[in-house]
């Protein structure tokens, strides 16, 4: 792998000297842009609006629009705003992960100790693990500033990129109206929930997706007919849900609807 970031994790008084890594990769097949006449590839190019020439990354520069003037910034200007930032993840706070809502996850990274920060870097692990707690702190990355979240994941150190909380839309633009469950469909859906609950397995969802579509373009290079399945959505209505509840939990017994799993 290759580190994305260089820098510290502040904690307390003691500094970790860390790298970062990307913990992920895309599952998706890499599909090209192609000209629908001669297949051939489409290039985006940066064009200046004016002239309508290209312009070379070298002479690229980034400006942010003041009153309709535009003030140019430098890669040293970004580093004068707050530079410590720059270089150091400095947990503010330590709490249960469980308090932290999903919507605010981004991006997971790996951090991984250089040499010299090796024992306080697996002291801060181990403390995290004994503790149940994750750390959490501001840092910048690509001239962006997120929040990090700081846990253990098996013998290393994960940081979790999250939304500050302005960056999350307010709910109530959606036009939801509540409804008060029907008792007895409340208690469908419980039991429904429980036939259907088990342990988390990552290992249990794989993207087939991908899978298909491959199968499907290579069958295409071998010049087979592809035919289109027919898909039948059946939106039912409210009055039906009782019933749709009732043949849910009855796939169960008729070995359908998938994997099933026992509550534990």
């Amino acid at each position: 792998m290759r580190a994305i970031w260089t820098g510290a994790i502040g904690f307390g008084l003691v500094n970790i000297p860390v790298k970062l890594y990307s913990a992920v990769q895309g599952s998706e097949l890499d599909l090209d842009m192609l000209d629908k006449k001669d297949h051939s590839n489409i290039r985006f190019q940066r064009v200046n609006e004016k002239t309508g020439k290209e312009v070379a990354w070298s002479n690229i520069v980034r400006g942010y629009n003041l009153d309709g003037q535009y003030v140019v910034l430098t890669e040293e200007d970004f580093q004068k705003v707050r530079p410590e930032k720059n270089k150091i993840i400095n947990i503010a706070e330590f709490v249960d992960e469980s308090e932290i809502d999903t919507i605010y996850y981004e991006n997971p990274y790996y951090l991984a100790p250089e040499k010299s920060g090796q024992k306080a870097y697996n002291l801060l692990r181990d403390a995290l693990e004994e503790t149940g707690k994750v750390g959490l702190g501001t840092y910048v990355l690509r001239n962006k500033e997120s929040i990090g979240l700081i846990k253990p994941h098996e013998d290393i150190l994960v940081l979790n990129k999250i939304r500050f909380g302005e960056e999350i839309r307010d709910a109530s633009e959606l036009d939801v109206k509540t409804t008060k469950s029907n008792p007895q469909e409340l208690k469908m859906a419980i039991a429904l929930i429980n036939q259907l609950s088990g342990k988390f397995d990552i290992s249990h969802f794989k993207d087939t997706y991908s899978e298909d579509l491959l199968k499907l373009i290579k069958d295409k290079a071998k010049g087979k007919k592809i035919e289109k399945p027919t898909l039948r959505v059946v939106h039912s209505r409210s009055k039906d849900l009782m019933e749709q509840l009732k043949a849910s939990l009855g796939q169960k017994e008729k070995g359908g609807g998938g994997r099933r799993r026992k509550a534990s």
